[in-house]
């Protein structure tokens, strides 16, 4: 069945779940176009930041935020009576925070993903624990946005364009009506598969390339990463029904550049220190923001494992994270490992 919006896209109540750097960015850019917009957040001190100062100084600092945004510590409040939820809470979180949140969605209520991530042991997507655990809201009213977009960068109002991805393209359409500014354009797909895969995988990447340039290494060697890592996207999402030409897109390689070459990305400062000597626990027990590839790194090779997709660069990362593997070396086994007679290898 096809979605109906039961009112005018103008009149559409909106949440996000999520004060997070990309949480507070996307509420603002939904409150700019002038939408009440409910924003969850964990941390009294961010929900007081933005209620007195409409600063969130813990994870968006420097960002005047709009009066239509509406900081609250109550998930019933809210969530209560809204017609489209956003919801951007990390990962770990986020099946735990589902199952909070089901008694106050309505059933005809939109609900759109923005984590990237597969969890550990049930290597679902992010949009497949919402559907999971989110039993009363029909599976064609959860999709996904996602493509390259740093939160700061949106919340400034810079040209930034990604996509939504939904079984239903009518849900995509109203979506992308919703988010849609002149400096904020949002394209459809119907391969959400396809679009969280490339989300999950792209952040480990991130991490790689950050580890390549802690080590002082060049452009070379990000260059071939970037191009090695989108082949072992494009393998897992074969392997997994994803459509081939959804990872030349924004959510695919789009994605990969953008967090595989910027200091924005938290995955790949994160890589980059990794490269410099810190070890993992170091360096998480100095971040508040969460870089989501240190867990997609453990998520995704055990996928790759389960599902025999030979994906190097995943594996690599994840010894140097989980089994303390030396990051030269990791790069070494890289460089020197056989070549296995497959189409992605004869062609670079």
């Amino acid at each position: 069945m096809a979605y109906t919006l039961n009112k005018s896209i103008d009149e559409l109540q909106v949440a996000v779940v999520g004060g997070g750097s990309w949480g507070t960015a996307l509420a603002q850019l939904l409150a700019s176009k002038g939408y009440k917009t409910s924003l969850w957040v964990l941390e009294e001190e961010v929900a007081e930041s933005i209620a007195k100062e409409r600063e969130n100084k813990v994870f968006l600092p420097d960002i005047k935020l709009s009066e239509n945004i509406t900081p609250t510590l109550d998930l019933e409040e809210a969530l209560k009576d809204k017609d489209m939820i956003v919801s951007v809470v990390p990962s770990e979180w986020l099946r735990e925070t589902a199952l909070k949140m089901k008694p106050f969605i309505k059933p005809e209520t939109l609900v759109v993903s923005a984590t990237k991530g597969i969890e550990i042991g049930t290597r679902l997507t992010m949009s497949g624990i919402l559907r999971e655990t989110l039993t009363h809201v029909p599976q064609e009213n959860i999709c996904v946005i996602s493509g390259p977009s740093f939160a700061k960068e949106v919340a400034r109002g810079m040209p930034t364009v990604v996509t939504v991805a939904a079984s239903d393209p009518d849900v995509a359409l109203t979506v992308q009506e919703a988010f849609a500014t002149p400096y904020f354009r949002v394209y459809t797909n119907t391969d959400l598969l396809g679009v969280e895969v490339g989300g999950a995988v792209k952040n480990v990447m991130a991490i790689a390339s950050g580890i390549c340039e802690g080590l002082g290494f060049g452009a070379n060697t990000r260059a071939a990463l970037i191009t090695r890592g989108l082949n072992e996207m494009r393998r897992l999402g074969r392997a997994m029904g994803a459509k081939q030409k959804t990872f030349s897109g924004l959510a695919g390689v789009g994605d990969l550049v953008l967090t595989c070459t910027a200091d924005l990305s938290r995955n790949y400062t994160f890589g980059k220190k990794i490269g410099q000597g810190m070890k993992r626990e170091e360096i998480l027990s100095k971040m508040r923001m969460v870089a989501e590839g240190v867990r997609s790194s453990k998520s995704v090779y055990n996928l790759s494992i389960e599902l025999d997709v030979e994906m190097p660069i995943v594996e690599q990362t994840y010894k140097v994270l989980y089994e303390d593997e030396d990051p030269a070396k990791a790069l070494f086994n890289l460089m020197t490992r056989k070549l296995r007679d497959e189409h992605d290898d004869q062609y670079g």
